[in-house]
């Protein structure tokens, strides 16, 4: 068995994370922390746990063997890094870090003290993007020449029971997040079609503060790849209604997928209509599940440090990009 701490309810994402872990066979949560006391409290009591308000407290604890890190994105590599040097496993909410430094850092920690880093990119384990996934490796679309994907929500859109939209007041502090719809919704756009590209070469981004003045709430995102494809990546918060959408065009066909939709066109089916995929790849196991396996069985995660890495690196680029009104090269990121 494996005791964890939940360090911090701030992401929206904590409470899925805490149900997933006292739902598993293989993980006991024993403790609370929160940078916030009052809502830490609270949390360790509807979880019937103890709520320690002492970080080194908790890390040093030998009964602890791992965390799951919820804390606002500004304090991951502090607390990761700690985590780390009191040879805790960790379990973090994405993105790892702003900087590739910082990246760079947490990885060089975990591997001097031999415990095992998991990020949450979930999409990477469901079977509509395994299926995309084999599309590409078969060369079923040709070359690939372009790869769309969206993922947006009315996160921020104005209501009469919430003024402000849905999300918490805080996912607009620049400071804590380190950005605003890009960073937090749009990772998963980004490391998806990461993954089906390659490696990147160069970005070009708008990101649109629309409503909010310290984060984006809308953003766009083009990706040049060494490959030669392009890759467009929309997010915001600005959108009722809209479906998540991952569109994939060769020279030889093209793969589209709407939310449960899925169509296929190319050389290799009949040409003239879109076939749908008679079946799809099992889903792999979600990260929780494979942060375990790696934990007690030694397996190899599908999600893997280069993911982690470049998701990073692309909301660098893209900041960066933002700001100055230019196409930033990767090799500009230190």
């Amino acid at each position: 068995m494996i005791n964890v701490a939940l360090l911090s309810k701030w992401h929206v994402h904590a409470e899925d994370y805490a149900r997933q872990a006292e739902n598993s066979e293989d993980l006991t949560i024993r403790l609370v922390w929160d940078e916030d006391s009052e809502r830490g409290q609270k949390w360790a009591e509807e979880l019937g746990v103890p709520f320690e308000r002492d970080l080194e407290a908790v890390l040093s604890n030998p009964d602890i063997d791992a965390v799951i890190v919820s804390t606002p994105t500004n304090l991951h590599a502090e607390v990761i890094l700690v985590a780390a040097q009191h040879k805790k496993h960790i379990f973090t909410e994405k993105v790892l870090a702003f900087s590739s430094k910082e990246v760079n850092a947490i990885f060089a920690a975990v591997e001097e003290a031999n415990v095992q880093l998991m990020v949450s990119l979930p999409r990477l384990t469901e079977s509509y993007y395994l299926y995309a996934q084999e599309v590409v490796d078969k060369g079923l679309l040709g070359k690939l020449t372009t790869v769309r994907c969206r993922l947006a929500h009315n996160g921020a859109v104005s209501t009469d029971e919430h003024p402000k939209g849905w999300l918490p007041e805080h996912f607009f502090n620049r400071e804590q997040c380190g950005g605003g719809a890009l960073i937090d919704l749009g990772a998963h756009p980004i490391y998806l079609t990461n993954r089906l590209a390659g490696d990147v070469e160069a970005v070009t981004a708008r990101l649109q503060n629309t409503q909010s003045d310290e984060v984006d709430d809308n953003a766009v995102v083009i990706v040049e790849y060494k490959s030669g494809a392009l890759g467009i990546i929309e997010t915001g918060f600005l959108s009722a209604g809209s479906p998540f959408q991952l569109e994939l065009y060769g020279t030889e066909g093209a793969l589209l997928i709407e939310d449960d939709q899925i169509r296929i066109k190319g050389v290799h089916e009949d040409k003239k209509s879109w076939m749908e995929p008679k079946e799809l790849p099992a889903s792999l196991p979600m990260p929780m599940e494979q942060w375990i396996r790696v934990i007690e069985d030694g397996a190899v995660p599908a999600i893997t440090n280069k993911d982690v890495f470049q998701l990073t690196l692309i909301n660098q680029a893209a900041a960066l990009s933002t700001k100055e009104g230019r196409r930033v090269e990767l090799t500009e990121i230190k």
